[in-house]
């Protein structure tokens, strides 16, 4: 199959590597300073104990994906409705587009620009980062969820997770993928914001009396929004939300990496749309609403 990766960072240039080490033809979209490293030296993954370097089409040029059958929308959150326009644009209505991105918002705005009878949805369970330009780092085992928004994909879904078993990446298919995508932005929103505004790592959050608090406190307004609008998140959730990061003390979240790299972070995607839904159907989110605040203003001043 021929594929592309619409974003070649942590997540996306680490499975586009992988489905190119299984085979495939991968075209590799990128900007900056890891695009020209990619083009010099190929990219390069440093996965466990092993080190793996893909060559490959990389590019900074949409028209890269102009016949591809699978495109993995990989773009930070702050990018997704500028990069699925230029995708639009290339009027290759065959591709079908799988978003590995965080949040519970990126779909439905893909949907309105491509058509939901286009859209695969997966939560990514993936410890990764770009650890220089042309190199990313990956440790621990990497996990996908993938659904289907429209019935007519499901066939294309079950064939898309065989190519990343191929792959030898670990894969799921459901048919409540956004229930998968809740479940994930439960974490995420729970240890993202305040890392990104502490710069304290999920390990300093759960060792400190104070900013554990505050992570609890947080994840229980995700959970009443949630539970508000018919998403069934329930008490064991919060615990195992808790229980499943001691896996990942040293972690650092990827709005923390976006701030101490200053970049864009994604504020809106992992904290803002719990504090807007929250207001919308009457739900106090105060403390979601507190490091919002605080993050924006962070972010007027990077």
């Amino acid at each position: 199959m021929k594929i592309a990766v619409a974003g070649a960072g942590a997540v996306g240039g680490y499975f586009g590597a992988l489905l190119k080490k299984a085979g495939h033809d991968v075209v590799f979209l990128a900007r900056g300073k890891h695009l020209e490293a990619m083009k010099k030296s190929g990219l390069v993954v440093k996965t466990n104990d092993q080190l793996l370097t893909i060559d490959g089409v990389f590019t900074d040029k949409i028209e890269g994906f102009a016949d591809c059958e699978l495109i993995l929308f990989c773009v930070k959150s702050t990018d997704t409705e500028s990069t699925a326009e230029q995708i639009a644009s290339l009027r290759n209505d065959r591709a079908v587009v799988l978003t590995l991105q965080n949040g519970v918002d990126n779909e439905e705005k893909l949907a309105q620009i491509l058509g939901g009878k286009r859209l695969l949805s997966a939560a990514t369970y993936l410890s990764s980062h770009v650890e220089e330009p042309g190199v990313i780092k990956h440790s621990g085992r990497a996990k996908l969820v993938i659904g289907a928004l429209d019935e007519s994909l499901i066939s294309f879904r079950d064939k898309v997770a065989d190519l990343f078993r191929q792959a030898e990446i670990f894969v799921k298919t459901t048919d409540d993928i956004m229930l998968d995508k809740w479940k994930k932005l439960l974490w995420n929103a729970t240890f993202n914001p305040l890392a990104a505004l502490s710069k304290a790592t999920v390990g300093e959050i759960m060792e400190h009396k104070e900013l554990r608090k505050t992570a609890e406190n947080a994840c229980r307004e995700v959970m009443r929004v949630a539970n508000k609008i018919g998403i069934p998140l329930d008490e064991e959730m919060f615990h195992r939300t808790f229980a499943n990061s001691g896996a990942a003390l040293k972690h650092k979240p990827s709005m923390l990496q976006d701030r101490l790299k200053g970049k864009r972070m994604e504020i809106e995607s992992l904290c803002g749309f719990i504090v807007k839904k929250g207001r919308q159907i009457g739900v106090e989110t105060p403390v979601l609403q507190t490091l919002y605040s605080n993050l924006l203003f962070l972010e007027t001043h990077r």
